[in-house]
């Protein structure tokens, strides 16, 4: 009798190879999570920092020794013109044109009206408003069809429970989501889609730092599963987001909170 026919088990090809991503401040909590889980998915990944920070170079390690994409780490600072187009520079010369931009980098302060002044607003402003919009500006003339442009805005842009401590970093936020329902018009037409995620609390260092476990308690009660997630928990929705299978979803600012705000 003749063999039986060889088979073959090729790997299935992962959602994200042969994509370049830019995450920027994504050396740590939400962004660090959103650069491994892409860089799992098979992009490329830039891992963006500013500042001293040897996580981010242990981060890019980590991604190198293991399946999926590669990564590398670009320094720049991002609430900056000159910055954010140093980094796009640096992707480009590295990795390629990229496919998909995820802008993650964010000042988030706490302050109320009278302890206001003009450089608390101004780094908010520029962090967290200008300094993507122009790295957007210039991304997406040389993206093609099929980019996917990612903002991280936040849930308190609809919250009724608001904190007057967090006026600043709210509306630096809720602009972010006017700008992603006109980009979306305009980059749409050439095949590039522009969303949004707005989280809510998320388990990270900087959201730990100064908390009581009496405040951190009270926060988790606000949640119908009376906890607070982790990074991973956020990183699924804009793993697709970016993916092939969005792409009909454009101008939206999707509510990632576990229902705390609905």
């Amino acid at each position: 009798m003749p063999g039986a026919p060889s088979m073959s088990f090729a790997s299935p090809k992962l959602p994200l190879a042969g994509k370049v991503a830019i995450v920027t401040g994504s050396s740590r909590g939400v962004g660090e999570a959103i650069a491994r889980r892409l860089a799992a998915d098979g992009a490329d990944v830039v891992i963006n920092h500013h500042g001293v920070d040897v996580c981010a170079e242990q981060i890019a390690r980590s991604i190198n020794a293991g399946e999926g994409g590669r990564a590398v780490v670009v320094k720049a600072d991002v609430s900056t013109i000159e910055g954010g187009n140093y980094l796009l520079e640096e992707s480009v010369r590295r990795f390629g044109v990229p496919d998909i931009l995820v802008l993650n980098a964010t000042v988030l302060g706490h302050r109320s009206l009278e302890d206001i002044d003009e450089e608390y607003f101004d780094l908010h402003l520029n962090t967290n408003v200008k300094g993507p919009l122009f790295l957007v500006q210039a991304a997406a003339k040389l993206m093609k069809p099929g980019g996917r442009i990612v903002f991280v805005s936040t849930s308190l842009t609809r919250a009724t429970n608001i904190l007057p401590m967090a006026l600043v970093f709210t509306l630096t936020k809720g602009a972010i989501e006017q700008i992603v329902r006109v980009l979306a018009k305009d980059l749409g037409k050439r095949g590039i889609t522009v969303n949004a995620i707005a989280p809510g609390p998320i388990d990270t260092p900087i959201f730990q730092d100064g908390k009581t476990e009496q405040v951190w308690r009270s926060i988790a009660d606000q949640h119908p599963q009376r906890r607070i997630p982790l990074p991973d928990e956020i990183t699924p929705f804009v793993a697709f987001l970016v993916g092939d299978d969005a792409g009909w979803i454009n101008g939206q600012t999707i509510g990632v909170n576990g229902g705390m705000v609905v």
